[in-house]
């Protein structure tokens, strides 16, 4: 077993270095490009007005199912077993409404999210391509952490992207 594991590292080195040998090989932080971008900054404003449009809805509904079920619970005692009845549907309903609601407003969310950030992530794609090819780079790895990338020694792009891009 251990002889297996030295093998694999062995021919692990050994393809790196015929790789990087024959390759030139780049890192980019890309997480952190588009953070600098100034379309996502847009981008995390348009969604945080989104975000919030969505929780006074939530709220509003919410504050009106309590006020209703506080309401019903105070008048129970004195309404009768069909007006109780109807009222009880009517809570169940509205708590179905409201967990309707949330579901619809998460899907949308992360719809609208995917829609914003798409063109952001592909004009800041297109930009390290070009950057890359300038350079001569054949591999860009992306050295965001938690990314996969463990050794990031070679040439950073980022500021040359971010020249593309028109922004420091």
């Amino acid at each position: 077993m251990k002889q297996l594991k030295t093998l694999a590292i062995a021919i692990v080195l050994f393809i790196g270095t015929q790789v990087s040998a024959q390759s030139k090989v780049a890192h980019i932080d890309v997480q952190t490009l588009m953070t600098a971008m100034p379309e996502m900054k847009t981008a995390q404003d348009q969604m945080k007005k989104i975000q919030e449009s969505y929780d006074k809805d939530y709220k509003n509904m919410v504050a009106e199912y309590q006020t209703k079920l506080q309401k019903y619970e105070q008048e129970s005692a004195t309404a009768g077993d069909a007006l109780n009845e109807t009222r009880s549907k009517e809570m169940q309903d509205m708590g179905t409404r409201i967990q309707q609601f949330q579901q619809t407003a998460q899907k949308e969310l992360g719809q609208k999210e995917m829609d914003l950030y798409k063109p952001i992530m592909e004009k800041a794609q297109k930009a390290i391509q070009k950057v890359a090819k300038a350079k001569g780079v054949n591999y860009v790895l992306d050295a965001t952490n938690g990314s996969g990338v463990l050794f990031a020694e070679g040439i950073d792009l980022m500021a040359d992207v971010k020249k593309e891009l028109g922004f420091q």
